[in-house]
Formats: C-alpha cells, sequence, structure tokens
C-alpha cells in the first residue's frame, strides 16, 4: 500500500538498531536511520544495474515532493536517461557557472592554487596585477567565451603604458588560470599559446652585482661599516644566505632554531613551492643572535621601522636596504638581490663548488636527468657545509692583507 503522509511522520527506527526502509511504490522508499533520521531513496535499474538516487531529507522533502521527484526520474528513464548521470552533469553546470567570469575563475585560482604554492608577498603581487590589467577588461566575461585577440587587446594596453615586463608577467598569470579550468569545464583549452610572439621582445634584465672577489671585499667592508644595526645584519645576511629579498625581509622567528646542533632555517621560498630548510653557518646564527634584542619581540626578524606598523607585522620597506647600498655608493653596481649573483659567481669561479648543491640553495627547480625535481631537504648536509665554506670565505676576503688584496683584483 502507498504511504501516507501521517505514516511518513510516525515512523520510528527498527528496535534492533538496524536502518528500516519504508516502500511508497515504483521504487520511491524511506530510509529510517537506526538514530531517526528519514531520508528519501528511489531505487531504479539502467543498463542492466540496479542503481539508487537520493531524493532529499524528511520533513524537508515531504512525501509529495519525493513523489513528484519520483516522477521526473521516471520520466528520465523512459527517454533512455540515467537521473544519476543527469544530476551529475546539473551540479557540475552550475558550479561551472559559478566560477564561469575570468574574474571567478583567476580568484578561486588565486586561492586554491597560487597563494599555496608561492610566499605570500608574491601572490598578492600577481593578484594586484590582475585587478590592474585584466579584470576591468575581460573580468566579466565568460572566460570560455573570450577570444585570442581580445585577450591580446588587453595585453597590449599594458605594452602602450610602457610595461612590457608586466605584459609578459602577466601573460603567464592567464595561461595558468585557464590551464586551471580545463578540468573545471569552464575552459576548454589554454588561448594564451595562440599569443606566442604576439608581444613585443623583452629581455630580462639582470640584477646588478658584484662578482669579483676583490670588489665584493670592498662591499663586505662598506656593509661592516654602516651606521644602521638592522639595515647591517641584514644585509650581512644577504651575503651569507643569498636569499631572495623579500625571503628576508619576511624572516619569522618561529622559522628559526637556533638552538639547534646545527642552526636551522625553515622557510617557504618566494618562486616555485615547496618547503625549504637551510643549515646556516655559525656567523649567521651569530648575526640572528644579536638581532633578537631588537626585534624577539615581534613575529619578524626584521620588523618595520615605524612602530604602527611592525605591530601590524610588517617587515622592512622593499626600499630600506637598496637605500642602504645607495648610501654606500653601490648606486647601479650592486642591489640586494645582486647577492644572489655575487655567490652564484664565486661559490664557482672561486670555491668550485657542485653547481646542482648551489642551484638547491639559490631554491631553483632543480631536475634530475629524468626530469623529477628534487626533494628540498636533500643536500642539507651538503648545502650546510658549502654554506659554512662561503662564511669562512667572506671572512677570508675581509681580512685579506693588501698584498694579496692587489693579487686578487688582477
Amino acid at each position: 500500500m502507498p504511504l501516507t503522509a501521517t505514516q511518513v511522520k510516525a515512523e520510528v527506527p527498527a528496535p534492533n538498531g538496524k536502518a528500516r526502509k519504508v516502500f511508497d511504490g515504483r521504487g520511491l522508499f524511506l530510509h529510517i536511520d537506526p538514530n531517526g533520521a528519514k531520508r528519501w531513496r528511489m531505487k531504479y535499474r539502467f543498463a542492466g544495474k540496479e542503481k539508487l538516487l537520493a531524493l532529499g531529507v524528511y520533513p524537508d522533502v515531504t512525501l509529495a515532493k519525493a513523489r513528484q521527484e519520483c516522477d521526473n526520474a521516471k520520466r528520465l528513464l523512459a527517454s533512455g536517461v540515467d537521473p544519476s548521470a543527469q544530476r551529475r552533469s546539473e551540479k557540475m553546470a552550475r558550479e561551472t557557472a559559478a566560477v564561469n567570469t575570468v574574474e571567478k575563475l583567476a580568484r578561486r585560482w588565486h586561492s586554491e592554487v597560487h597563494q599555496v604554492n608561492v610566499c605570500k608577498e608574491h601572490a598578492s603581487r600577481n593578484l594586484r596585477r590582475m585587478e590592474m590589467y585584466v579584470f576591468p577588461i575581460i573580468g566579466q566575461r565568460s572566460a570560455d567565451d573570450v577570444t585570442p585577440g581580445e585577450m591580446l587587446a588587453a595585453l597590449q594596453k599594458v605594452v602602450n603604458a610602457g610595461y612590457i615586463e608586466t605584459a609578459h608577467r602577466v601573460k603567464t598569470l592567464l595561461s595558468q588560470v585557464w590551464c586551471y579550468g580545463i578540468p573545471l569545464g569552464v575552459t576548454e583549452r589554454d588561448i594564451t599559446a595562440d599569443l606566442r610572439n604576439a608581444l613585443p621582445g623583452w629581455k630580462q634584465k639582470h640584477h646588478p652585482a658584484i662578482t669579483d672577489p676583490a670588489g665584493f671585499r670592498q662591499l663586505l667592508l662598506a656593509i661592516d661599516a654602516y651606521p644602521s644595526m638592522v639595515s647591517r645584519i641584514a644585509l650581512q645576511l644577504s651575503a651569507l644566505l643569498f636569499p631572495r629579498p623579500g625571503e628576508l625581509r619576511f624572516l619569522r622567528w618561529d622559522a628559526l632554531n637556533l638552538d639547534a646542533e646545527h642552526a636551522i632555517w625553515n622557510y617557504t621560498p618566494e618562486k616555485d613551492g615547496g618547503p625549504m630548510i637551510v643549515r646556516l653557518p655559525h656567523q649567521a646564527t651569530s648575526l640572528l643572535r644579536a638581532m633578537q634584542p631588537l626585534s624577539g619581540k615581534h613575529s619578524l626578524v626584521f620588523p618595520s621601522q615605524r612602530r604602527s606598523s611592525a605591530a601590524q607585522g610588517k617587515p622592512i620597506s622593499e626600499a630600506t636596504l637598496g637605500a642602504a647600498l645607495h648610501t654606500m655608493g653601490y648606486q647601479g653596481m650592486h642591489v640586494p638581490h645582486g647577492f644572489r649573483a655575487s655567490a652564484r659567481t664565486l661559490l664557482v669561479e672561486e670555491l668550485e663548488v657542485a653547481e646542482p648543491v648551489l642551484e638547491m640553495q639559490l631554491a631553483h627547480s632543480v631536475r634530475d636527468h629524468n626530469g623529477r625535481a628534487y626533494n628540498r631537504a636533500t643536500f642539507l648536509r651538503q648545502r650546510g657545509l658549502m654554506l659554512q665554506q662561503w662564511a669562512d670565505y667572506l671572512d677570508e676576503l675581509r681580512s685579506m692583507p693588501r698584498a694579496q688584496q692587489a693579487s686578487v683584483a688582477l
């Protein structure tokens, strides 16, 4: 007999603690959990297989509504459509509609992928680029409707403003967004591939850096004599560890273990994702201990020099260390990022360090001959030995007698 609304309301769990099924007819039944929850289900067969279709939870879905949903499913079956497959398709369509615009898709990629894989500062910078150059122009368009020509027109505006490098970077971001949209069903392919060679050529400029021993010695001595202790220690650590400037500026006390047998810095590089473990030379450990009385109460080793900004967890500004080098007379000759090139050159040419170990310390994506990316925890011992050797070499440069200085300069 078909169920009545009164019966459905009165049904209770089975006394033996097991689930119950109370049938209404045509495959529709009420599933009663041991805890009393009531769920509508429909049993049917499709392509020779028995299946179940969930129709909702009672009392949100009444008996009348459950029968209506059952009728809809029966009509689909009569036309050769699997109701479960239809429901999955509709769900995917709703999810696709929720992220089908360029801006929605880009923001979802940014939150779910990009900011997980890169440092916060780098992720914020890239989001700002899209907010400035992409969203105002094609942000509200359906991503799958945007043509390569329309994308090129948006990028061309960046070029016309004089920012050729930025245009190339934005194009790279859009490529990642479009690739992210393919498995979501929002985009069919990466249309930035059609823009190959469409933008003006751009050659990445190398950061000014001193790469000869004699010149680097003079730079080290100038840094050692700089009056600001915070900038001096930051620059000394830059020379010792050669991280990217943003990685040093956002160095956190809780990322350091200075009391271990081998002091450790554990962080996430700005690029290429993945954790990075650095075994610190004793010179770097001493410098960090010297910073503890100055910034130990803050989360950052190098907090902003403005009290209000430091309280908000902001680091020293991007310009602080560059201005210090400028004051020392190194404008156009060396920048904070240049310490990486200095170390890259001198470690290979003067200390003959193995390049895979050095590339790992530079936090580059190092791959083996099979194309697998190395784990950044590998080479930990070798990198620790390299950094100690490098720190000792810098001490030797500082203390080099004048006669040796002349020979090195030659």
